[in-house]
């Protein structure tokens, strides 16, 4: 009788446990194809009205006397509301909440900052990146969101149209280092870096020269309903930069001066972005629609 009673009480519990399962599989919906770019954008939010799945695959940020290649992807991905006058749509947050990636880049020459010229001998450099770029000496520069994805703004026309800004970005760059300690940023909530990028030429103050971006080729995916631009090209190189600031835990005091010195001057026209990659957007409506088709 006892073994009948727990034979008929795990039966019960695996039903019960068959029935979550049904009913977790007809809430979670999936999505197909070129769609699952779009897995984290808001698209179920009415106000939400694309759908933007970005990658930088290379390009670089120079930051005063620092140049840092962009060697490991950074994807920038949510949502836009609709367009206002001036042909922007506002910045809806990833769904879950990484909005912008953290893809710590090597900084050349590390705490030193000693980089060989393009001409050195392969072993000079080899050796250098051994001894400066080590798990020590080394430095990761990582970008990050600096303020809520809220006061993103990106406008498709003028990406695509290579005129004006095309995507107006509030970063800020944090530093790593076992030296540098866990807070040794330049900009901050309060006080970040905007990127006003563009694909058309830009027009920076001296000694800084106009560089020039490109909305890239455009192809149609899924009959029609996502646009890829590959080869985009995004710049600004008119951007300021705030001193950096927490470098060093308690010796901040002795640390964040010589960060500074290291990255000398960063006022206007001594700074540049140039962001290399892929662009992806989808009419929210498209993504929902194909969610609640594939179940």
């Amino acid at each position: 009788m006892q073994k009948y009673r727990a034979r008929v009480l795990s039966t019960a519990l695996l039903a019960v446990a068959l029935a979550a399962l049904g009913l977790a599989g007809t809430a979670q919906a999936k999505l197909t194809g070129e769609y699952t770019k779009f897995a984290q954008c808001p698209y179920k939010t009415a106000e939400v009205k694309k759908c933007v799945y970005a990658v930088t695959e290379s390009g670089e940020v120079v930051l005063g006397s620092k140049k840092v290649p962009i060697e490991k992807p950074v994807t920038l991905q949510g949502g836009a509301g609709a367009i206002n006058e001036e042909e922007f749509g506002k910045f809806y947050a990833a769904t879950n909440g990484i909005t912008l990636s953290k893809a710590p880049q090597n900084v050349p020459g590390g705490l030193l900052g000693i980089v060989p010229d393009a001409s050195s001998p392969a072993l000079v450099k080899a050796l250098i990146k051994f001894f400066l770029e080590n798990s020590l000496t080394g430095v990761n520069s990582t970008l990050e969101l600096a303020t809520p994805a809220s006061n993103i703004m990106i406008s498709e026309s003028h990406l695509a149209g290579e005129e004006g800004i095309a995507l107006k970005l509030p970063v800020k760059v944090h530093l790593e280092n076992p030296f540098l300690g866990k807070n040794c940023f330049v900009g901050s909530s309060t006080s970040p870096i905007n990127w006003n990028l563009t694909t058309g030429t830009t027009s920076p103050p001296a000694p800084n020269t106009p560089i020039t971006g490109a909305g890239g080729e455009g192809e149609l995916l899924e009959a029609g309903h996502i646009i890829r631009l590959k080869n985009n090209k995004l710049v600004d190189n008119a951007w300021s930069a705030p001193s950096p600031a927490g470098c060093g835990g308690i010796l901040s005091f002795l640390v964040t001066p010589i960060i500074k010195a290291q990255l000398g001057t960063t006022t206007a026209g001594h700074n540049a972005a140039i962001l290399k990659g892929t662009v992806m957007s989808a009419a929210a409506v498209a993504v929902k629609k194909n969610d609640e088709e594939h179940p």
